[in-house]
């Protein structure tokens, strides 16, 4: 037989290539060959902050491709919330790599059998083929939660019903009736942010709903959940999609595989980053009692301004309970002059408080002392602090982040929505609810879907098998295109 041969190609942003770079291993694990397709600039990062020469040097059927998207770092889009930015560039430079990957092959690297790309590319992949006369199977991955993606899908049937458009601020609490999986469910401010009204009209909510549609014409999709997880939604996908894989949540699956592949042989552990990680808090974690730590992190792309971010500060300090705050120097909207924290709040983080530009985030969800979860509810982070068995407090930025908190609170009830408010006297009580009054609600509730997360990735288990027929389906693949 020959050997089943895949093209993964994610947008170049951080949660989306982690989590595909993810699906990559987990892949190479069951001895397929992978060609990893990413910029120079997510490529370089991974290379200083990621120790990628270990995950080649793990794995020789993992190869990686670059090429240029014509940003610096310092003015990188993709580290904030131009988005759209980046697709078009990345969709304008991918296209001439995406040509030679799918013409060439020798006898050391056999042609593709099928591409996995980011679903947000739409139809860029099978477009390229289409002019190259090339027949592959298109798998488009989608990075979001189910539900977020599901919704895109609805958008038409919502504009049918009138549902949609959201009328401006009074409208925000709105029920959304009539999306199927979620009925009575979302208010207009859960659905995903690229829904709300904007100054330029609605053309990114146009766009990513068109983009959502375009993976109909896929010929499966790879989705980052799991049955116990989403499922009414899953069920809905299913009715509109022939093939649909279901195989996270990525990172404990791929922790598990490597247990299971290890048989007393060590795999590298790969630190999956392209941030500057600092360890220390680590150490300072150590030191602090069992669950005392609210930890805090709105991830790689969220964007403050300085009058949030210093509700949120003061929040956390009134609440007198420990953190651990993640904060990238450019967190904050134009310049930010610490100097002028106020001094209480200042002596509240010497005694109880730790910051760091960036943290190993499964490892420290993960750790003893960590009581609470403070995040921007990216779904990398979502599922695994959902993994991890910690209670959250989800304050939203943008994209998928508005529907994934509503799933938090009012779905798998393991924790608290702040979306759309930034008070500090609601940071202060909502941190003493997850660590102190409700405590053991969400601690109950998850550590259930921790379990539960844990069973769909172990031998038997709904993710587990998925991943089993999506490797059969690429390897059907790869002996019909020989």
């Amino acid at each position: 037989m020959a050997e089943a041969h895949v093209l993964i190609f994610p947008l170049p942003i951080p949660a989306h290539v982690l989590s595909m770079l993810k699906l990559a291993e987990l892949l190479v694990l069951q001895n397929l060959r992978v060609t990893f397709l990413t910029t120079n600039t997510i490529h370089s990062r991974l290379a200083r902050f990621g120790e990628i020469q270990v995950l080649s040097e793990s794995y020789p059927t993992l190869h990686f491709k670059t090429f240029s998207d014509c940003y610096d770092e310092g003015n990188h889009p993709g580290f904030g919330d131009r988005i759209w930015d980046l697709i078009s560039s990345v969709t304008l430079h991918a296209k001439p790599f995406l040509r030679d990957i799918l013409l060439s092959h020798t006898p050391q690297i056999p042609k593709l059998s099928c591409v996995i790309q980011d679903g947000i590319f739409g139809s860029l992949s099978s477009g390229v083929a289409s002019e190259l006369n090339i027949s592959i199977p298109i798998i488009h991955f989608r990075t979001v939660s189910s539900c977020c993606f599901w919704a895109y899908m609805s958008a038409t049937k919502l504009l049918q019903c009138q549902e949609l458009p959201i009328r401006g601020d009074d409208d925000m609490d709105r029920i959304i009736k009539n999306l199927p999986g979620m009925e009575n469910l979302l208010r207009c401010r859960d659905l995903p942010s690229f829904f709300r009204p904007n100054q330029e009209g609605n053309s990114t909510f146009e766009s990513y709903a068109d983009r959502s549609r375009q993976s109909l014409a896929a010929d499966a999709v790879i989705l980052n959940s799991f049955e116990d997880l989403e499922g009414p939604v899953l069920s809905q996908i299913r009715h509109n999609f022939s093939k649909v894989y279901t195989v996270g949540p990525l990172h404990h699956h791929l922790n598990m595989r490597k247990a299971e592949s290890n048989k007393g042989k060590e795999i590298p552990r790969f630190k999956n980053s392209i941030f500057q990680v600092d360890r220390s808090c680590m150490t300072w974690l150590d030191a602090q009692p069992d669950g005392s730590v609210m930890y805090v992190s709105f991830g790689s792309s969220t964007i403050m301004n300085k009058e949030d971010l210093m509700e949120i500060w003061h929040g956390l300090v009134n609440s007198k309970k420990r953190f651990l705050w993640v904060k990238l120097p450019d967190i904050v909207a134009g310049k930010h002059n610490e100097e002028h924290v106020p001094t209480e709040v200042k002596e509240g983080t010497k005694e109880r408080g730790f910051i760091v530009e960036w943290a190993p985030q499964e490892e420290v969800l993960t750790h003893k002392a960590i009581g609470g979860f403070l995040t921007h509810s990216g779904w990398n982070s979502t599922l695994e602090s959902l993994v991890a068995g910690v209670p959250m407090i989800c304050w939203p930025y943008f994209a998928d982040q508005q529907i994934n908190s509503r799933f938090v609170s009012e779905v798998w009830k393991v924790g608290l929505d702040m979306k759309d408010v930034c008070d500090r006297d609601v940071v202060e009580k909502m941190v003493n609810d997850v660590m102190v009054h409700r405590r053991e609600e969400f601690l109950k509730s998850a550590q259930t879907m921790a379990m539960l997360a844990h069973q769909s990735v172990s031998p038997g288990g709904s993710s587990y098998t998925s991943l089993h027929d999506l490797i059969e389906y690429i390897i059907s693949a790869s002996r019909e295109n020989n």
